[in-house]
């Protein structure tokens, strides 16, 4: 790739599909993949990570809002997408582009019926959740008969899966926890299927629950984000798959300050003797967490890390350059690797989800 000459979100889909290649190698070959592209796929770009996993033959995409799977429909994506928290006021929509509705309490069931009675919908695709331990979102066990009894009253809806989240599954601490989920959700999905009178998928496991309980649970389908863009629950893990985000910049401007003087807002850091500084054209809105200003972050020019001075600003970051040997329009990393990602999450006290979603969509994203 040519050097950044702005601030730029590379997109390495080469790297997407070596994860999705690794991941898809510990299912058995009839278990079918659900890619999750939600928060903008995990904040690169939902849509061209949809087109091109589509192209591997990823049977299934999963978003948290309906507003996010329309946005994959307008753009051409043709696989079935499953909304996970869609909200009654857009059932309508839903339907009207082909979406598939997590259904997941009484009040989303029976809105979810009425809409499709009122579309003349027949057997429209649903999937019911059931809460397994997470205590998010999802019916409970004992609702069973409940459900049963509104899918056999209607033609219009019927479940196509029913499934759960695990709460745990990346720590091996919590495995009896874990061990616990899976086996309550076998006993609901025994019941479930008995009272119904067929069987639908089921599906339970996300990344780690694949790395972890691919024995135990694996069932029909997986539902995978995380690992895709290339982490795992452990280094281990982490270290088979690849990273797919590289994010860059540039020097826009370098200034000499002398010893007491401050850089930034409130004058939050002062010289400790002559310094070189380089301000760099990103800030918090564009998903620089605030708490890695004061030299808790760093970036990397010339190779060289240069730490982050003063407070973030909403668009710049001001960095210490003293000992490097740059100029004006060089090359920012402000990440390139999942160490660096994780070594800024663990900076700004969170996790590289946060890090990753963070990214603003004014960033301009690239296909490496």
């Amino acid at each position: 790739m040519p050097q950044a000459q702005e601030t730029v979100l590379e997109i390495d889909l080469k790297a997407l599909e070596y994860n999705y290649q690794l991941l898809r190698s510990k299912l058995k070959p009839t278990t079918k993949f659900m890619a999750v592209v939600k928060a903008f796929g995990y904040g690169s770009d939902a849509i061209l990570v949809a087109k091109h996993l589509e192209k591997l033959g990823v049977e299934y995409f999963a978003v948290a809002y309906a507003k996010e799977g329309i946005a994959l429909r307008d753009a051409g994506i043709k696989t079935p997408i499953l909304v996970l928290h869609p909200q009654p006021v857009n059932f309508k929509r839903i339907i009207q582009h082909c979406l598939e509705p997590s259904l997941y309490n009484a009040r989303v069931l029976k809105a979810f019926i009425a809409v499709a009675e009122a579309e003349e919908q027949k057997e429209y695709t649903v999937h019911i959740k059931f809460n397994t331990g997470l205590n998010r979102l999802g019916f409970w066990e004992n609702d069973v008969d409940f459900i049963v009894g509104k899918l056999k009253s209607t033609s219009s809806i019927k479940a196509a899966s029913i499934f759960s989240h695990l709460a745990a599954s990346e720590d091996l601490n919590e495995k009896e926890f874990t061990k616990n989920q899976i086996n309550n959700f076998r006993k609901i999905a025994l019941e479930f299927e008995q009272k119904i009178g067929y069987k639908p998928m089921l599906h339970q496991l996300n990344t780690s629950g694949v790395l972890n309980y691919s024995e135990e649970a694996q069932y029909d389908m997986v539902r995978c984000g995380i690992g895709l863009y290339g982490f795992g629950n452990d280094e281990f893990f982490t270290s088979q798959l690849k990273n797919v985000f590289n994010l860059k910049s540039v020097i826009s401007q370098i200034h000499m300050i002398e010893p007491n003087e401050s850089v930034g807002y409130n004058r939050a850091f002062r010289a400790p003797h002559f310094m070189k500084t380089a301000t760099i054209p990103i800030g918090h809105a564009d998903g620089i967490h605030r708490a890695l200003g004061n030299q808790k972050g760093a970036v990397a020019i010339k190779g060289k890390k240069a730490p982050m001075i003063g407070n973030i600003c909403m668009d710049m970051i001001m960095v210490d350059i003293t000992k490097i040997d740059c100029k004006e329009g060089d090359e920012v990393i402000i990440f390139d690797t999942q160490e660096a990602i994780n070594d800024l999450a663990k900076s700004a006290n969170t996790i590289s989800y946060e890090v990753l979603t963070a990214i603003s969509q004014r960033v301009n994203r690239i296909v490496k």
